[in-house]
């Protein structure tokens, strides 16, 4: 099959030295990327800003620095892939304004006014005009069932794959991660602890399932 995979972080500009960006370190895509890769899969990685090899043997990819970069490279990348994995993480909300210049410190605060970023997971279905298997991620801190439940089914996922970012032993920075995964007919699967690595192996796994399952379906309504 053909995937596309978003991974890391974004930046967005304040002024020619500053940014806001998150702590996403791209480890959990690239995992999946390189076991997508290792299954014999053609795979297309967008990627933010990260400090990892690129993995060998993509058929594809862009290195991009802000949201509105990789809603373009996506857009141009995800027509003729059987599944995408969105699994980056895009910043919400970006400065209005650029200053030119830098931001000199004259006063005891600062008032930055932000914009939504483009909803690039949001766009898959009813921009892109994706039809094969979406695969959203949701890192929490509260809440994440309810969350996780509530964005699949606004951004069209057939699967949604959840992570609890408050605890330090797991997620953002580390090499090891715990999801939870939530399936668009209900399901629910949970992913014990272990490194990311296994953990993209086992998503590619059933993803490869998904995008099956999706074939038999779409044979059955001809």
């Amino acid at each position: 099959m053909r995937l596309l995979v978003t991974a890391g972080p974004t930046r967005e500009a304040i002024d020619p030295v500053r940014f806001l960006t998150n702590r996403s370190s791209g480890k959990m895509g690239y995992a999946i990327a390189e076991a997508a890769v290792d299954r014999g899969h053609e795979v297309v990685l967008v990627s933010g800003p990260v400090n990892l090899a690129t993995p060998e043997g993509l058929t594809d990819g862009a290195a991009v620095e802000s949201a509105r970069d990789m809603f373009e490279a996506v857009r141009d990348r995800i027509d003729g892939c059987d599944a995408a994995i969105f699994c980056a993480a895009v910043a919400d909300y970006r400065p209005v304004k650029f200053q030119e210049e830098k931001i000199k410190k004259t006063g005891d605060s600062l008032t930055l006014e932000l914009e939504k970023t483009e909803d690039i997971l949001g766009s898959a279905r009813p921009i892109f005009g994706f039809e094969g298997v979406l695969v959203g991620f949701a890192a929490e801190t509260n809440n994440l069932e309810e969350f996780a439940w509530a964005k699949l089914e606004k951004k069209g996922c057939d699967l949604l794959v959840a992570n609890d970012v408050s605890r330090r032993d797991i997620g953002f920075d580390s090499d090891r991660n715990e999801v939870r995964l939530f399936f668009a007919n209900g399901r629910r699967q949970s992913l014990p602890a272990a490194s990311k690595s296994a953990l993209g192996a086992q998503l590619v796994e059933i993803v490869e399932t998904l995008v099956a399952e999706r074939g038999r379906n779409d044979g059955m309504m001809e």
